[in-house]
């Protein structure tokens, strides 16, 4: 069943150095970008990290050092990915909790303004893990009925995962197949922030999701405990988990005065 598009829609795929938000840098990244009529658009480039790819991590995606000692950085390539995702929907495997994140992350660190705010975002692992929980490779042996060649090479896992959204869509009719119902089968998480630090709770507050203060909401502890902030900040979190932080504790001020 080929996707009911109303504009495009953009599948992500990243290889990284590892899977630390703030620490870990993109190595590959594939987008392959479907426009309302179901062509297609490919966009893929090795990003140099400005720093070393363990050799554990090399071993997974295949990607050296010396492959992207002479690609571009995040920061030379980065307004040209802006552009390939301008006005597009997200898609991938994973990709809100992992790669849409990391995107995000290498954006802010460049400096660049990229708001995901009004995007809808389907995870095709959120799919698979509703109706049928495995692994990628399971997912496309499952629904394609293919072995997945040349896994964890980042276009190959990007094409993979479109194959098993339409797939997914053949399967479950009840999903339809526009990012409405898709997501309205499923259910779209709000997000406070990508590493999900933060969460909303049943009231719309936003929440802390870990440590002494979880399910607390933060603007009752930003007032409680100030310093609070402070140890965040010169923490070891996201960039953009910080931003949300600062957005909230300026709220908070805001109310105050």
């Amino acid at each position: 069943m080929p996707l009911q598009l109303l504009r495009p829609i953009a599948f992500i795929d990243l290889e990284t150095t590892g899977v630390n938000l703030s620490t870990d840098r993109i190595v590959e990244v594939a987008i392959i970008k479907i426009l309302p009529d179901n062509t297609r658009q490919v966009k893929r480039k090795l990003i140099n990290p400005q720093m070393p790819i363990p050799a554990v991590v090399t071993a997974i995606h295949g990607i050296t050092d010396e492959m992207v000692k002479d690609a571009p950085t995040f920061k030379q390539a980065g307004n040209e990915l802006k552009m390939f995702i301008e006005n597009c929907d997200m898609a991938g495997y994973n990709s809100n909790r992992f790669d849409i994140p990391m995107l995000m992350e290498e954006f802010l660190r460049a400096g660049m303004d990229v708001d995901l705010s009004a995007r809808r975002m389907i995870d095709v692992q959120h799919i698979f893990y509703t109706m049928e929980p495995r692994t990628l490779t399971a997912a496309y042996k499952y629904y394609c009925e293919k072995e997945l060649i040349a896994a964890h090479s980042a276009e190959a896992d990007v094409n993979a995962t479109i194959d098993v959204l339409l797939s997914q869509l053949d399967r479950y009719p009840h999903l339809g197949n526009s990012v409405d119902s898709i997501l309205g089968t499923i259910g779209e998480e709000k997000i406070v922030d990508y590493a999900r630090r933060f969460l909303f709770n049943e009231k719309g507050v936003e929440v802390f999701n870990f440590g002494k203060h979880k399910a607390r909401p933060v603007v009752d502890v930003l007032r409680a405990e100030p310093q609070y902030y402070d140890w965040m900040m010169r923490g070891d979190f996201p960039l953009h988990t910080k931003q949300k932080l600062t957005e909230i504790l300026n709220r908070t001020l805001l109310k105050n005065n």
